[in-house]
């Protein structure tokens, strides 16, 4: 079994890509499922339900969704395996910008859009940085040049990805990404073992472990404070 990591901001598109790639995997005589990650709801489940595609899905609720992830994924690639299934999508919403962590040995995906603004890239970290793909979406909706300027401000984050163009709704580019995400010499039997690309976040705080109350007496473990300090008059 293959298996492949797909990550991005909300709303980027990635379900609709996925299901547009899963149309052409298909027709390739290939069984794909999806597993798909968030953190307090979703319904895209449903939509993979609809078109047939084998699906599960985990919500992370009050914990770190990159290391719900990672406390998963070897349970959800045995599913994957269990279900004879060719190739295995995970999805995850990327809600801190480090969703979904990739790991070193399996393809990773980025999913972005033209409308989130051209700094976004450079606002994304791992996520985007440490992807082998990265998919730019709704370019229907900009014009040519600001597509281009996006695409190269992905590409100067990340220039050794490779960057494609996709159009959720009507599957442009979607058989162009099919034929990366499968290669049949590979075979995926476990995770364990294998490594991330890049650490968790290194956050672990009193708020971490449940506390509400504001104020420096109530921080407690790894916490980092802005600098307010007015440097304008230091020498």
């Amino acid at each position: 079994m293959n298996l492949v990591t797909v990550s991005g901001p909300p709303s980027s598109g990635k379900t609709a890509v996925i299901l547009k790639t899963i149309d052409s995997l298909k027709k390739r005589g290939l069984e794909v499922g999806v597993v798909k990650f968030d953190c307090l709801y979703t319904d895209d489940d449903i939509l993979y339900e609809k078109a047939g595609v084998k699906v599960k899905k985990g919500l992370s609720g009050s914990l770190c969704p990159d290391h719900y992830f990672v406390s998963n994924i070897e349970e959800v690639t045995q599913w994957g395996i269990k279900e004879g299934l060719d190739l295995l999508i995970t999805e995850s919403a990327g809600l801190c910008n480090r969703c979904s962590p990739y790991v070193k040995s399996i393809t990773a995906v980025c999913v972005i859009d033209n409308l989130s603004g051209i700094n976004t890239p450079k606002k994304i970290g791992p996520m985007l940085k440490s992807s082998d793909i990265v998919i730019i979406t709704k370019g229907d909706i900009v014009s040519q040049a600001e597509r281009e300027v996006f695409a190269s401000r992905v590409n100067q984050v990340n220039p050794g990805a490779s960057i494609m163009h996709i159009n959720g709704l009507t599957g442009q580019g979607a058989y162009e990404l099919s034929t990366l995400l499968y290669d049949e010499k590979v075979e995926i039997k476990t995770l364990v073992g294998e490594k991330l690309r890049f650490s968790m976040p290194s956050a672990l705080c009193s708020y971490c472990l449940g506390e509400t109350r504001i104020g420096e007496s109530y921080q407690m473990g790894n916490v980092r404070k802005i600098d307010m300090s007015d440097k304008k008059g230091e020498k």
